[in-house]
């Protein structure tokens, strides 16, 4: 089972990362991939108490064209004994369409550089034993994107989220719908000057979504994922940004939805970092 759910995860990793390499090489006026590695030690489950390591290799794609900016992360995480040795699968994909370059016209003002819709989706497979999640989310609304050094974009998202997992070792027959509910995001690319390092990173604030699967109800979520790195490579003779290490954290509290009173809703992961940008 978990051999071919892991082929799964690979076999849709590599044709996600075969279409935003086809995308960047035929539209993109700039385009930026790598490929990382992170680690921590107190991961978090829901229903599970205990601190869980996990390894995290990823693929990251992020690309601009004319009228806008992809950017696509495909996340292989595995799990210690703490999670059954469980992997994941997880993918996250938006374009941000800038409403001032498709319109021609500059709509900057104070701390906006302009606006943009953002549109994309999530999608995860895990073959742990017990819920096993094949989340499937769409998400759209719109994005301020500030004028700072790098980037800050805040958008107000609608999330229309289902999922198909396990009930008492058995998958559910149908594919469970949550009620539409809202997301606050922003994420960030700040560099500091010439220095060499950068603060990335996103925040989401995630309303209730209604009863679970199970007929539970649901709690809103409050996930902060943040990274200080620094440019390795450049020292190195390697070329400014190819290879970057940083120390990373994250804040999951009622992780996926889960109530407080859940034991491992939530999350409070240090994690350390590598990536090589190509």
């Amino acid at each position: 089972m978990k051999k071919s759910a892991m082929g799964m995860c690979l076999t849709t990793a590599a044709l996600a990362v075969s279409a935003m390499s086809s995308m960047s090489a035929n539209a993109a006026d700039w385009a930026d991939n790598s490929i990382g590695i992170r680690y921590g030690t107190k991961f978090a489950e829901p229903f599970n108490s205990q601190d869980i390591s996990k390894k995290i290799v990823n693929f990251t794609h992020a690309s601009g064209y004319k009228y806008g900016t992809n950017f696509l992360n495909v996340d292989l995480l595995m799990s210690d004994s703490k999670d059954n040795e469980s992997q994941e699968a997880y993918i996250v994909y938006r374009h941000t369409l800038d409403i001032g370059k498709v319109a021609g016209k500059d709509l900057s003002f104070g701390p906006a550089r302009g606006f943009g819709l953002t549109a994309g989706f999530d999608w995860n497979t895990k073959n742990d034993p017990g819920y096993s999640s094949r989340k499937r989310m769409i998400v759209a609304g719109p994005t301020i994107m500030m004028d700072v050094p790098g980037f800050l974009n805040i958008s107000l998202l609608a999330l229309w989220e289902s999922n198909q997992p396990l009930s008492n070792g058995v998958r559910m027959s149908s594919r469970y719908s949550y009620d539409t509910h809202p997301m606050l995001n922003a994420a960030w690319g700040i560099p500091f000057g010439t220095s060499g390092f950068a603060f990335e990173g996103y925040v989401n604030y995630i309303a209730a979504k209604g009863k679970n699967e199970f007929g539970g109800g649901t709690a809103p979520e409050l996930n902060f994922d943040g990274q200080i790195m620094y440019d390795v490579g450049m020292p190195m003779g390697m070329g400014k940004n190819t290879f970057r290490v940083g120390l990373e954290y994250q804040y999951w509290r009622n992780k996926f939805g889960n109530p407080h009173n859940v034991p491992g809703s939530l999350a409070k992961t240090p994690m350390i970092r590598a990536e090589y940008h190509f």
